[in-house]
């Protein structure tokens, strides 16, 4: 008869295997963030294939097929995308003007307020460019690599997306013959379950951000700011990442527009712009267009949105979510893994809490004063 572990023996073994699991994570994440998004693509392109298969095209020009159309349209996005960066290029020397107007009035707002003088300030910056020219050469070094492996990932996605596709019912029998056969039903529905909370995640997010696309473009259309088209697009990539994207994506918009105009009235404009989209996105798009098989919990979607940036860079940003989708889904089956799975969640509404044990407190007697 086996004792069971103590509670602090539990936690410290739950405790070693996520920081060997994060750790694996980090070592492998040139390996594994290609096969992520390359799974999520597979997920994305699996109707088309199954839609060519029906139609009778054989298996192999189905896959290719359904790939070949995703490159396309992704190749018209990047050209459409690249004319609008190649127009910001050409305006580089009337941004920097603008850029050095607010540069001064900064400087002057110091000195008013701060008492910090021009050459002060000049002294600071000076010492600040003199420390990041002597670090100019290992961070263009890993700049280099990281272009190189970004490249690399790249070439090999849609190889791992084919390869998927094609040994898809392999590795679905392989994960089922994997355990006893008394659990095969259990996986079976697991399975299905992923693929649906995948799938729907995939589409859902491809459409979310089409739609964000589309709104942020309009609006900086109708406010006047240059390439609406090229900032709309690219807020909607930043706001495929929960709570910061959003963030950098205005930051962003707002720094680009101010130094393409030079007005003020234009940061207001772009902060109102995506307060309205930001809002219609929060309670419109995502109930009904992204999440509603899976829900994460706000606390541990940031949390591993920022786990995620810190071991695998902003590819581990973008697949944390689909990630921890999947192990709730994985959690919620498996009873001994369900206080896991409540974890993620935020069905507070199901819970019902235990009562607390009431202490009853005796109460003192008067003494009568004499």
């Amino acid at each position: 008869m086996t004792t069971p572990l103590p509670f602090y023996a539990k936690t410290a073994l739950i405790l070693l295997m996520l920081w060997l699991l994060l750790y694996g994570i980090y070592l492998g994440q040139y390996i594994l963030l290609p096969l992520g998004f390359s799974f999520l693509f597979a997920v994305l392109l699996r109707p088309l294939e199954k839609r060519l298969i029906k139609w009778r095209v054989p298996k192999v020009i189905a896959i290719f097929s359904a790939l070949l159309i995703a490159i396309i349209a992704l190749a018209a996005l990047l050209i459409l995308l690249s004319t609008q960066a190649a127009s910001l290029v050409n305006d580089i020397p009337e941004m920097k003007v603008n850029l050095l107007k607010l540069w001064h009035n900064c400087q002057v707002f110091l000195d008013h307020s701060f008492h910090v003088n021009q050459e002060q300030q000049q002294k600071m910056l000076d010492k600040a460019r003199k420390d990041t020219i002597d670090d100019m050469g290992a961070m263009i070094t890993g700049t280099l690599a990281t272009l190189s492996n970004s490249i690399a990932t790249l070439l090999l996605v849609p190889i791992y997306v084919f390869l998927f596709l094609y040994y898809r019912d392999l590795l679905i029998r392989f994960v089922t013959f994997a355990f006893d056969r008394k659990h095969s039903e259990k996986v079976a529905e697991i399975i299905h379950e992923i693929r649906s909370v995948v799938q729907h995640y995939v589409t859902g997010i491809m459409i979310e951000t089409a739609c964000v696309a589309v709104l942020n473009s309009l609006g900086l259309f109708v406010l006047g700011v240059p390439f609406a088209i090229l900032l709309g697009v690219i807020g909607a990539i930043l706001n495929m990442v929960p709570y910061i994207g959003g963030v950098i994506a205005v930051v962003l918009t707002a720094i680009i527009a101010y130094t393409n105009t030079g007005e003020a009235s234009k940061l207001v404009g772009v902060l109102i712009i995506h307060m309205i989209v930001q809002f219609i996105d929060n309670h419109f798009f995502v109930p009904y267009l992204v999440g509603s098989k899976v829900k994460l919990n706000a606390l541990i979607s940031l949390l591993i949105v920022l786990i995620g940036g810190a071991i695998c860079g902003v590819g581990g940003m973008f697949l944390s979510i689909p990630a921890i989708a999947i192990c709730k889904v994985i959690f919620d089956r498996i009873d001994e893994l369900r206080p896991w799975g409540l974890l993620l969640g935020d069905d507070t509404e199901t819970w019902t809490p235990i009562p607390l044990p009431t202490i009853k407190v005796r109460k003192r007697r008067k003494i009568p004063q004499r």
